[in-house]
């Protein structure tokens, strides 16, 4: 069964066909990152009107590329939340009019529960369960034990900044461009992580994070170098400040975080394999320590598939599908939707 993909949740217009959940047909995205890189940050309205201008035309190149026509799909699989209320309204309009009008299901699909299986478009995919799913990206960081296709208990969540929002607010202080994930990496690389001794967030006797204190600190350390710094996007910091030992001992900061409490989970939930989602899984330092950390195997998507994109969105539609779960026309966007809500 052919699924069409639509995801506008937040910067990225994207549309795919994939083949029984598991093999990418085509996977077009058209991003926004240039538009928003002036903001330091993805500016919602401006988001929502590109989208507009995007969405057709990466359908139908979507089609072009997969050479299947409307009568080829199964259904039409659109992420309906979380996200940013005008992005996805685009991306579940135009679904909702495809599938009325050619005949086909639709398929509401959390953002979230996408990221997941983006685990699924691989050579070798999960094969037991219980799965224990780490999902770390620029507005979520979750631990979730997943016990079965659509069966999932949330262990934990952050209380504030999601991992990768704090890469983005970091990066933007440190002067380094966005996407602040992938600048911090490639700074971190010539720096000390031991340089600066930043806190961590162990909030003990939970699963749940917390990076809003780290971001702080950070921000305190680069002030100690000069009350007169400029903190505008973009913006380089005088020479005197050590950049690349800050991105390296933040990123150090938040990867510890990360992979401790992702393995007392996968200890005490005795689960099979660990899943990594979101576009922070494309970080190498934390997918090397995760791998020597958790004693269970530990997967995660090429960094294509970590980020925004609609083939993860046909996936997990796909699952949802072949289970009986279709949505109504009544469907609607929910941009604080819950992973285990359905509509």
């Amino acid at each position: 069964m052919r699924i069409l993909g639509i995801e506008t949740s937040c910067d990225e217009t994207s549309a795919a066909v994939v083949e029984d959940g598991r093999h990418i047909l085509s996977n077009v995205v058209a991003s926004q990152i240039n538009i928003h890189r002036r903001y330091g940050g993805v500016f919602p309205e401006v988001a929502s009107r590109q989208h507009i201008l995007s969405i057709i035309p990466v359908i139908e190149k979507a089609l072009e590329d997969a050479q299947v026509d409307w009568g080829d799909l199964g259904g039409v699989a659109v992420t309906h939340g979380p996200g940013l209320a005008g992005s996805l309204l685009v991306g579940v309009n135009v679904a909702k009019a495809i599938a009325w009008a050619k005949g086909l299901p639709l398929i509401g699909v959390n953002h979230i529960e996408a990221h997941i299986y983006a685990n699924w478009l691989v050579a070798e995919p999960p094969k037991e369960f219980p799965l224990l799913c780490l999902v770390v990206s620029g507005g979520h960081t979750s631990l979730f034990l997943m016990r079965d296709h659509g069966d999932y208990e949330e262990l934990g969540h952050t209380l504030d900044d999601a991992a990768g929002e704090a890469f983005d607010k970091v990066a933007r202080l440190l002067g380094l461009d966005f996407p602040g994930g992938p600048a911090i990496e490639r700074e971190a690389k010539h720096g000390n992580p031991e340089a600066f001794k930043f806190p961590r967030a162990w909030l003990k006797g939970t699963y749940n994070f917390s990076f809003s204190g780290l971001k702080t600190a950070v921000l305190r350390e680069i002030q100690r170098y000069g009350d007169g710094i400029s903190l505008k996007p973009g913006v380089k910091l005088p020479p005197g400040v050590p950049v690349a030992d800050l991105a390296a001992s933040f990123q150090e900061a938040v990867v510890d975080v990360l992979v401790e409490k992702t393995r007392q989970a996968a200890i005490n939930y005795q689960v099979k394999e660990v899943l990594l989602a979101g576009g922070v899984a494309a970080n190498s330092l934390l997918r090397e320590k995760m791998k020597s950390a958790v004693l269970v195997p530990v997967r995660w998507p090429p960094p294509e598939l970590c980020t925004d994109n609609a083939a993860m969105v046909a996936a997990a539609g796909y699952f949802n599908l072949i289970k009986g779960l279709r949505s109504g026309w009544d469907l609607d966007v929910v941009p604080n939707l819950k992973l285990g809500t359905r509509r």
